[in-house]
C-alpha cells in the first residue's frame, strides 16, 4: 500500500480533484471503487475543532504525539485522511471517544459533543485547583467539585488536570520567544 502526502489532502496542484488515491486497487471491485469521483476537499474528521476546543495547542499536542509541528497541522487538517493508528492516537491525547472526531455530515459539532468538550475542560480547571491549591479549604471544593463532575459524567474519573510547569514570569522579565526569534516562514498556514 502506497500513500502520497500533500497538504491537506490536495495533490501538487492544490486542486483537490488531482489528489493522489490512498491506495492500489488489489481487485476489480477496489479498481471500480478507486475510479469513482469521491471529493478530496470533503472533511473526513474534526480533529482541529476539538483540540481547539479543549485548549490544547498545536505545539502541545505535537509534542504529546512525537511528531513535528508541521506534521500535526497536516494531520489536524479536516481533509486529510488519516491511517487508523493516527486517529486513535488523536484520540487518546484529546480524551475523546473516535466517533466524535470523525465526520458524518457537513454541520457542526452535534451538542453532545460541545457538551462533552466543556465537561473535560471543567474537569481540567477543577483538577489542577485541587493539584496546585494550598488551602485545605479550596482543595476540599475542588475535590467536591471533581466529585460531582464524576457523578455527572462518570467518563471524566482520571482525567489529567491542565499542566502547570515552571513559574509565572514578571513583567520585567522575557521569555524564550523575545530571546530567541523565529523565521516569519514558520508561522505560515498551511492553507487549511
Amino acid at each position: 500500500m502506497s500513500t502520497a502526502h500533500y497538504p491537506c489532502g490536495r495533490g501538487e496542484t492544490g486542486d483537490p480533484r488531482h489528489a493522489p488515491v490512498a491506495r492500489a486497487p488489489s481487485t476489480d471491485q477496489d479498481a471500480d471503487l478507486a475510479t469513482q469521483s469521491y471529493p478530496r476537499s470533503r472533511p473526513l474528521h474534526r480533529i482541529g475543532t476539538a483540540r481547539q476546543q479543549q485548549g490544547i495547542s498545536i505545539r502541545s499536542a505535537a509534542r504529546r504525539l512525537g511528531i513535528t509541528v508541521r506534521e500535526a497541522r497536516y494531520q489536524e487538517c479536516e481533509t486529510t485522511n488519516l491511517s487508523l493508528a493516527d486517529l486513535y492516537r488523536w484520540q487518546q491525547l484529546l480524551e475523546v471517544p473516535v466517533a466524535n472526531l470523525l465526520v458524518d455530515l457537513d454541520g457542526p459539532l452535534s451538542e453532545p459533543v460541545l457538551k462533552r468538550a466543556r465537561m473535560l475542560k471543567l474537569m481540567k480547571t477543577a483538577g489542577a485547583i485541587a493539584h496546585e491549591s494550598k488551602s485545605t479549604s479550596v482543595r476540599r471544593l475542588a475535590d467536591m467539585l471533581v466529585d460531582q463532575l464524576v457523578e455527572l459524567m462518570p467518563e471524566l474519573e482520571g482525567v489529567s488536570p491542565w499542566h502547570v510547569v515552571g513559574q509565572r514570569r514578571t513583567l520585567a522579565e522575557y521569555g524564550r520567544v523575545a530571546e530567541q526569534t523565529l523565521p516569519d516562514s514558520l508561522f505560515v498556514d498551511p492553507g487549511c
